[in-house]
């Protein structure tokens, strides 16, 4: 039986540690949407045109170890900006959300374009300083040399092109629930999205 959890959010909100915690707790499968277009975004740095590289995208190129760089983020957001780009990869994800035993997906189109009729639908937030403190860590955790200021930077660029752009722009879908983690634990933020799919279930 099919069950779609959709959580969507800008960068650094928590929505992927939440998602693949709620993955883990109810059996589902999980899909980090913006691995395709950080896959994507990535092999345009190597020269490759964006819609050939949506096009031919294999489950190997998910697997790079250098997805999570700024270079690779900011040209994952580029990307995502192009209407082709985004057509191209949307069976793929709604082919992985109706898969039987239920699915997590997280990305910033899932409630609103990819699974509208998604049975739970979270949109994950939180402060930009926040959210650029938790990327800075995770960055610097990896060996990346860079800044607050530069890390908020980026974000806030990233977040400005992503709710801008015509096509499936960031934006909560008016049913979501609404999840800030600005002053959560990971614990806590868990337990909300869990609650609230729980309480689908039970409906």
């Amino acid at each position: 039986m099919a069950f779609t959890v959709a959580i969507d959010g800008p960068a650094a909100a928590g929505k992927g540690t939440i998602s693949r915690a709620v993955a883990d707790k109810f059996g589902f499968a999980h899909l980090d949407t913006g691995l395709l277009y950080r896959a994507t975004g990535r092999r345009t740095l190597d020269g490759t045109d964006a819609l050939d590289a949506a096009r031919s995208l294999t489950p190997h190129d998910l697997d790079a170890d250098d997805l999570r760089t700024p270079d690779v983020a900011q040209a994952a957001s580029r990307v995502a900006a192009i209407p082709e780009v985004r057509a191209a990869l949307v069976d793929f994800q709604r082919a992985f959300a109706r898969r039987s035993g239920g699915a997590v997906l997280d990305g910033r189109d899932i409630g609103t374009v990819i699974c509208p009729d998604a049975e739970v639908k979270l949109f994950v937030t939180a402060s930009d300083e926040v959210r650029a403190q938790r990327r800075l860590d995770e960055l610097l955790g990896k060996g990346h040399e860079t800044d607050f200021e530069t890390v908020l930077s980026d974000l806030q660029t990233r977040d400005a092109r992503d709710s801008a752009r015509a096509t499936a722009p960031l934006k909560s879908a008016e049913d979501a629930v609404m999840l800030d983690t600005t002053h959560m634990s990971i614990e806590e933020a868990v337990a909300a999205a869990c609650a609230e799919v729980a309480r689908k279930q039970a409906s």
